[in-house]
């Protein structure tokens, strides 16, 4: 009888890297931190993304709010420049009233003109500066001359010498003044 060789199978090597003994890897964990780490960077994507966006929103509101305030405030003083420019011929028709007789048709034709146009300008916003014996008031008065009167409080005015006038708020002209010391 023969006898049989058993076959002994020797068991495989590990290979060895360095000091440590190369583990297996296991496919499913290593998938998981590469989403993890995707997810991290898409967030950090998503924080900017949202940070920009706020930041244009809020850009855009400025600008749509100073826009309707030139708009509102262009609407308001839109005609400051006509209104400028039409006022010394409402001087000329208030001369041409002052040097007119008194009830003849040439003063009834300019007193209708007059009326109508400053009916017209007040309509606009354009109003008249009060001036006569009221206080001195730099902001819509320009004195011209100054003079000492028995009886007027000083810093008053006492003439006008040309009307001023005022759009809305805003001074279109001052008042031309003397005013007492």
């Amino acid at each position: 009888m023969r006898k049989k060789k058993t076959e002994q199978k020797a068991e495989e090597p590990q290979v060895v890297l360095g000091d440590r003994a190369e583990e297996p890897v296991n496919p499913v964990i290593d998938e998981t931190a590469l989403l993890k780490g995707r997810i991290a960077e898409l967030e950090d994507q998503l924080a900017k993304a949202k940070n920009d966006y706020f930041k244009a929103y809020a850009e855009t509101e400025n600008t749509r709010k100073r826009l309707r305030a030139e708009f509102e405030s262009h609407n308001k003083y839109r005609l400051q420049n006509f209104a400028g420019e039409i006022l010394p011929a409402l001087d000329n028709l208030e001369k041409a009233l002052a040097s007119t007789e008194e009830g003849s048709p040439l003063q009834v034709g300019v007193r209708m003109i007059y009326d109508q146009l400053k009916s017209s300008l007040a309509k606009e916003g354009v109003s008249e500066i009060e001036a006569l014996h009221r206080d001195f008031d730099p902001n819509v008065h320009q004195a011209i001359a100054t003079e000492k009167i028995e009886g007027v409080k000083p810093g008053q005015v006492v003439e006008v010498y040309q009307k001023g006038y005022k759009l809305k708020d805003r001074v279109l002209r001052a008042s031309m003044v003397k005013v007492s010391e």
